[in-house]
């Protein structure tokens, strides 16, 4: 869930003037589960997500995600499944939850425990290079780490720092916050092609975009200030964003918008890169029901933050040799 400096985070921004973004994970999941098929069939590896797919080779997989990592992590004879909490094509940054959360199930599979960096680069070359996806950094990093975070990008890299904030004070944040269906979905990198062409004429509100992070942050870290500017903040980067691109907002969404601020909502934003998916509003706890009633006809999600980001919630050794067919000079990988 980006709050801020989201479009920051493009490799042809970030790496010219820098990048900042505001963003928390929260309890909403995929979930993704592997093991190794028993020979028994005449397939050799079985893939279950909203399609199944049965192949004997990799190249043989449908799901360019999926095929480009078994190949890059030289995986074989396995069964995936992959459930999610919400839909995809949302912009709450589900690809990516899948491409962390597959890739940490496919180094447990090989008995290695790596680190949060690790799979958030890993899962940034799978989608950016090796799919060669449109889009951000953001989604990845903040799956693989977890919690309310401000990310810091440039040429030379990223860096993840937590937002210091009171447990109470953090508790009314996330009281505050609403979340609504708008029933839409699209391509993320479809609108993200759109929103690469229209960077270079539109540096200036990106740079802007980029400096209320720091005034998001100094919102949210302060005890003494008020909390109501954060939703007048989200309502005024809302603006700049659909401003970059045409394809960010619809008449549809902005009729949604506008009937959320008439019922009381400071301020919000469409989460992601645009187009459709989910609809963030902060709302004063006492104006939530007249919200609520205005946005009626919307599926309402409640949720909570969480910390920890990318998790293996369960794990069983296997004694599992791969065929000779599968071996590489010198792998002797069990």
């Amino acid at each position: 869930m980006s709050f801020f400096g989201g479009g920051t985070d493009m490799k042809e921004f970030y790496e010219q003037y820098g990048g900042a973004v505001l963003s928390t994970t929260f309890d909403k999941y995929c979930y993704v589960t592997v093991r190794h098929l028993p020979r028994f069939f005449k397939y050799t590896s079985e893939f279950a997500y909203a399609n199944i797919e049965r192949v004997t080779d990799v190249d043989q997989i449908e799901h360019p995600l999926i095929r480009n990592l078994m190949k890059f992590k030289e995986m074989h004879e396995i069964r995936l499944s992959y459930e999610a909490d919400l839909p995809a094509r949302t912009g709450l940054g589900t690809s990516s939850s899948f491409a962390v959360g597959m890739l940490n199930a496919f180094y447990g599979m090989k008995g290695k425990r790596v680190d949060k960096r690790r799979l958030a680069d890993e899962a940034i070359y799978a989608e950016r290079v090796l799919c060669n996806e449109a889009g951000g950094i953001q989604d990845q990093i903040a799956a693989a780490f977890g919690g309310l975070n401000r990310i810091d990008m440039s040429k030379d890299g990223y860096k993840v720092t937590p937002v210091i904030i009171s447990n109470q004070r953090k508790r009314e944040f996330n009281d505050n916050l609403m979340l609504f269906f708008t029933g839409f979905s699209r391509f993320s990198s479809d609108i993200q092609k759109g929103t690469k062409k229209s960077m270079a004429n539109k540096t200036k509100q990106l740079l802007e975009m980029k400096a209320l992070v720091d005034q998001a942050e100094d919102i949210l870290a302060d005890a003494h200030s008020d909390l109501n500017e954060f939703g007048r903040l989200l309502d005024y980067t809302w603006k700049l964003k659909r401003g970059i691109s045409a394809g960010i907002s619809t008449d549809s969404i902005d009729a949604i918008y506008q009937k959320a601020i008439a019922a009381g909502a400071t301020g919000g934003k469409l989460l992601g890169a645009g187009g459709g998916g989910f609809l963030l509003f902060y709302v004063e706890q006492d104006k939530q029901p007249q919200v609520m009633k205005a946005l009626q006809d919307l599926l309402y999600v409640p949720f909570e933050f969480e910390n920890d980001g990318t998790q293996v919630v369960y794990f069983k050794a296997e004694d599992y040799e791969i065929p000779e067919r599968f071996q590489t000079e010198g792998d002797s990988t069990k």
